[in-house]
């Protein structure tokens, strides 16, 4: 790709491991998906489907380790702050152990009240809670590696992130297909593979920190990782990111406890297409990761000319990726359904609305992307606030559409995602233009 201006070639270099690393995700989604939507009763699905619901609330409700630590390192490694590089990584490492460490002494309230939440048959409710008490096993590993990815992210070595989740999801499923298919120990099995894999990523991920750490002069500050001030930019930033996100995962699991209000068939059936919605997202990922690193690296030099110049590849390329989803499941999306699930009932109700999956990415693109522009910013309170009125804007749509059931679970849904688009690209226009 010698013939691409700089930037280009700069978002191309940072976005493609990141996409090869997030399509390991969507991936694992779909063997676990297939797994267990392949055994005799769908109540595995569906159990399967509440526990990971209730673990992407938990664990990306902490997303804020991996976002904020990526624009405050970023825009440290754009004024060459070695100091701060190193202290960013020690203050996320320890955030991220007492985070994890919390989630698992509070798991029994955390578990009883999430399932509580999400609904669900009393069989798939049980299933659903084994699941879960093995799952939450993995907290410390998966906070851990969110930062060590936002980390390694901010300094533009997304070849790392690469190797970690390519080593996480190769181990998941390999462990799902042992553990499902070999032993039958059917949703606990998809658990306890994801809780293998999620340590085995963690010793890894250190090991490459204590690496990269040899390249940067220095040393540690006991003051800087010890003392509560220490933490204040971290803490400003991540503030608005861990309400922003808690708005977003609260609005995925709401869509997921109203398919479960409906029938077991429906929830079964809107998890595979959003494992399709969650294929797109991970491929949108990977330029709005690279904005994130890119956009704070100009930030951190004061360069608005480069800023504007990285910001302008990665929205082509963000166009590009979304209108070939948007074919794809135009084209293949029958297959892909077909792949996930061998129930009737199940693939001819995700069928009856793939119509729905084929505006998602055109209408999802400019949220992704300018949440990539904005944690390169740390412009963090307007992705907070737009958030906020998109999950009003969602709630006051499915109120009004209950009649329509499913129908008005997607319609609603889909305008959360297009109030976010629209509310970001306004502030973006007013503030930063």
């Amino acid at each position: 790709m010698s013939f691409l201006p700089a930037a280009t070639q700069r978002v191309w270099g940072l976005a493609w491991p990141i996409i090869l690393s997030n399509i390991t995700v969507p991936l694992l989604g779909l063997v676990d998906t297939a797994v267990v939507g392949h055994l005799s009763d769908a109540r595995y699905l569906a159990a399967v489907t509440l526990g990971a619901t209730l673990f992407s609330f938990l664990f990306w409700g902490f997303g804020f380790l991996r976002m904020g630590t990526t624009g405050l390192t970023s825009q440290a490694h754009g004024r060459g702050d070695t100091k701060s590089l190193r202290h960013l990584l020690g203050q996320s490492l320890i955030i991220a152990l007492i985070l994890g460490l919390i989630l698992i002494a509070l798991s029994p309230l955390l578990i009883t009240a999430g399932l509580d939440l999400l609904g669900g048959a009393p069989d798939t409710r049980e299933l659903a809670n084994g699941y879960a008490y093995i799952r939450i096993c993995s907290a410390p590993a998966v906070l851990v590696n969110y930062a060590l990815i936002g980390w390694f992210l901010g300094q533009q070595n997304s070849r790392v992130t690469l190797l970690i989740m390519v080593l996480t999801n190769s181990i998941n499923i390999v462990l799902d297909l042992i553990l499902v298919v070999g032993l039958d120990m059917t949703s606990n099995g998809v658990a306890l593979a994801s809780v293998v894999a999620d340590y085995c990523a963690c010793a890894t991920g250190l090991w490459l920190a204590m690496r990269q750490l040899k390249r940067i002069p220095g040393t540690w500050s006991i003051e800087l990782l010890s003392r509560l001030r220490a933490y204040a930019p971290l803490f400003h930033v991540n503030r608005h990111l861990f309400v922003r996100t808690m708005c977003l995962l609260s609005a995925m699991a709401f869509f997921t406890a109203q398919g479960a209000r409906i029938d077991t068939t429906t929830l079964a059936a809107n998890a595979i297409l959003m494992q399709l919605v969650m294929m797109t997202s991970y491929g949108l990922d990977g330029f709005a990761s690279a904005a994130e690193a890119l956009v704070g690296e100009a930030a951190g030099k004061n360069d608005k000319t480069l800023m504007s110049h990285h910001i302008v590849a990665c929205t082509w390329f963000s166009i590009l990726t979304a209108t070939g989803a948007a074919l794809l499941f135009w084209l293949a999306g029958p297959w892909f359904i077909s792949l996930m699930t061998g129930l009737a009932p199940v693939t001819a109700t995700a069928v009856s609305f793939l119509p729905w999956l084929v505006v998602m990415p055109l209408v999802a693109v400019w949220s992704y992307l300018l949440d990539g522009v904005f944690i390169g910013l740390t412009d963090t309170r307007a992705m907070r606030d737009t958030m906020i009125i998109a999950l009003m804007a969602y709630m006051a749509c499915w109120y009004v559409t209950q009649s329509l059931a499913n129908t008005g679970l997607w319609l609603s849904f889909t305008l959360f995602t297009a109030v976010r688009s629209l509310g970001l690209g306004a502030i973006y226009l007013k503030r930063h233009t």
